[in-house]
């Protein structure tokens, strides 16, 4: 069940944590956590934005453990299962020349992306999701990336969980911590938290500066996801042996 409460020792398995820790957190009201019958109880949903957000401050070895906590399993053969974000962007959902020029503009161009891959179902819906989300707290990164996303999962929003790419190549003010340009936009809609915190620790391993930058200088969308690929498959093989 998605959004049922897990207990503390369920939340610190949940996150890769450790449960004193969390504890303390939660204590200290950093954390969203109430007490019922005198034991700290996690709302799935909640705990699942508190962790998105925290997500890009993870260093790597804590979000390998988090990938390994929330690896999928399922009918998918090894090869779909591991590539969690490529399998999950299709070149007719990547624009390397966004017109947009705002951040209300970019979600709209975005939208208008996913709905170029005939998988979108409420435009409507999804685009006010991700206004809601960027209201609360804004997606951008320090690195020239932004991932706007639903602050939950929307399993009618769309026909398949998918991801779009966007590259404005002069980018936006689009609220980065360290008042950089935002260049490059990942829209993701999942259908379940657990495969949305699971996409999220991915891309936080995929992106790095290097990578970022070889995105920038790609000459299409066919070479953009060509890259992410590659850039996939050597994080996959670094879980591997961790």
């Amino acid at each position: 069940m998605p959004y049922r409460s897990m207990s503390l020792e369920e939340f610190a398995k949940h996150v890769c944590m450790d449960a004193r820790d969390l504890r303390k957190m939660a204590e200290d009201g950093e954390l969203p956590a109430h007490k019922v019958a005198g034991k700290w109880r996690f709302h799935r949903a909640h705990v699942t934005e508190w962790l998105q957000q925290r997500m890009p401050t993870l260093a790597e070895d804590h979000l390998m453990a988090l990938e390994k906590s929330l690896g999928s399993s399922g009918d998918r053969d090894a090869e779909e299962e591991n590539a969690i974000v490529t399998g999950l962007i299709g070149v007719d959902g990547i624009d390397d020349h966004l017109p947009a020029r705002t951040r209300d503009s970019v979600l709209r161009e975005l939208v208008k992306l996913v709905e170029r891959t005939d998988l979108l179902f409420d435009e409507g819906g999804l685009l006010e999701a991700l206004e809601q989300r960027e209201a609360l707290c804004p997606t951008a990164l320090p690195n020239g990336v932004a991932i706007p996303h639903p602050r939950q999962p929307m399993p009618y929003a769309t026909a398949e969980p998918l991801i779009c790419v966007g590259r404005v190549p002069s980018g936006i003010a689009y609220g980065a911590p360290n008042h950089s340009m935002t260049k490059l936009f990942f829209l993701i809609c999942c259908h379940d938290d657990h495969e949305h915190l699971h996409v999220l620790a991915r891309l936080m391993r995929i992106l790095d500066d290097t990578i970022v930058q070889n995105l920038l200088d790609a000459e299409s969308p066919v070479q953009l996801l060509e890259t992410l690929i590659a850039k996939e498959e050597a994080v996959m093989k670094q879980l591997a042996a961790h």
